[in-house]
Order: C-alpha cells, then structure tokens, then sequence
C-alpha cells in the first residue's frame, strides 16, 4: 500500500479515500513533528474509531452539546465509569438507564467530531500500520460508513485553492472553545459565561473530595481545558 508520507502533501479526505477504495484494514497514524500521535482504525475501509493524542471531544460533551442528558447525570456517570474502569457509555445505558440509542449516535457524532479536529492539522507524519488494536469503545459492529466520513472532507485540490488563514474554520471546530464550552460559535459574552460558570461547578476537583488520584487528575484537565477555552473566548 502506498500512501503520501506527509500530510501536507494531501488531505485527510484523500487519505480515508485511498483506504475505502482499497478495502483496508489497520490504522492510520498520523505523528506530528511534536511527537502527538493520533489514530483512525478502520475495518475492510470503514472508520471504527479515532484516538486522538490529548484531550479531544469526548461521549459526556457531545451528550452536554445535545442537551438531552442533564448535567447531574453526566457528572455521575462519568465518575462512576472511571471508579470502575468501564466505558461511559456502558455505564449510561447499564445504569442510568440512558437509550442504546441516544448513546451509539453520540459515539457517533464522537468520531465524526475527531475526525474534524484531525482535518485541520496542517501536517504530520502519515503511517499505517495493520497490527495495531482499536479501542475497546470501537464501533465494531456499526462501523461509520463513506457517506458519513467522506462528507464534506476537504480534498488536496481544494485545500490548495484556500486561502491561508481560515480563523472562521477554526472558531467553529469541534476542538475550538466553542465546542468545549458547548456554546454556538458567536454566542454573546452573557451566554459564554453562563455556560462556563455550568461546566466549572460539573468538574472543580474541590467539589469531589471523594474521587480517587486517577480521577482528580481527569477532573483537572478537564478544568484547565475549560478556563483555556473561556480565557480565549472572553478575556
């Protein structure tokens, strides 16, 4: 299998092309000169999964976006699933008695989310590798199909008729502080705060002073995360 060796020389749309076209199976690493790693597993050319190296749009933030899941239960639950090492979504459908549903469409939207916070990297390091294993929340039995993961996926010779700067592409990604805050990109300082002052009460690690090591320390990243995304939006 021959593939570009350098992202900028490509499109991620050209890339998950390529693989559907030819059926494949394995993962596509894309290793930044940074040293991030991020992963598409595909199965017989059908997105199962995207891992990205860091923090990215996870099942309790999609579901937040949504509105349909009140902010109590995504508290619980979350601290619930890593108090036991089970997968967010188990738990929502297992004990929170959450849709089968309503949780497989936000892993869904999850991947397609990843996917566009890997479309604006502006380069890295393309491999593909047949003998790594997906994640154990992979869609094995659903994988996403090329009328969802194709969609819209920018393509070499459009991206080089784009101009430069793309602030407004960039203001609206799924990895943008809009999307973290859970607000719709131009929303007014009112509603920003608002929604900051939500998220802050969902996860201040001072809040859990039963959660264990591991989960304090996932209640602050999300915490950082959040005061990054409002001092870019606001200060």
């Amino acid at each position: 299998m021959h593939l570009p060796s350098r992202l900028r020389s490509t499109t991620l749309g050209d890339l998950l092309g390529a693989l559907h076209r030819l059926s494949a199976s394995g993962t596509l690493e894309l290793v930044e000169d940074r040293g991030r790693t991020h992963r598409v597993h595909l199965s017989a050319g059908l997105i199962v999964a995207v891992e990205l190296d860091g923090v990215g749009p996870s099942l309790a933030e999609i579901l937040r976006n949504d509105r349909t899941v009140a902010e109590d239960v995504l508290r619980r639950s979350l601290l619930r699933a890593m108090s036991s090492q089970r997968l967010h979504g188990e738990v929502l459908v297992g004990d929170f008695h959450l849709s089968p549903h309503v949780v497989g469409s936000a892993l869904r939207r999850q991947v397609l989310a990843r996917l566009s916070v890997l479309e604006d990297l502006e380069d890295a390091r393309v491999l593909f590798r047949v003998t790594v294993r997906p994640p154990r929340w992979a869609l094995l039995g659903s994988p996403l199909g090329p009328s969802e993961f194709l969609r819209g996926r920018r393509r070499a010779r459009e991206r080089a008729a784009e101009p430069r700067s793309r602030p407004e592409r960039a203001a609206a990604s799924p990895s943008s502080a809009w999307f973290v805050l859970g607000v719709a990109p131009g929303s007014d300082v009112t509603e920003i705060k608002r929604a900051y002052r939500r998220l802050v009460r969902s996860v201040h690690p001072d809040l859990f002073p039963g959660a264990s090591e591991g989960q304090r320390r996932a209640l602050e990243a999300r915490f950082v995360l959040i005061n990054d995304a409002y001092r870019a939006l606001v200060a």
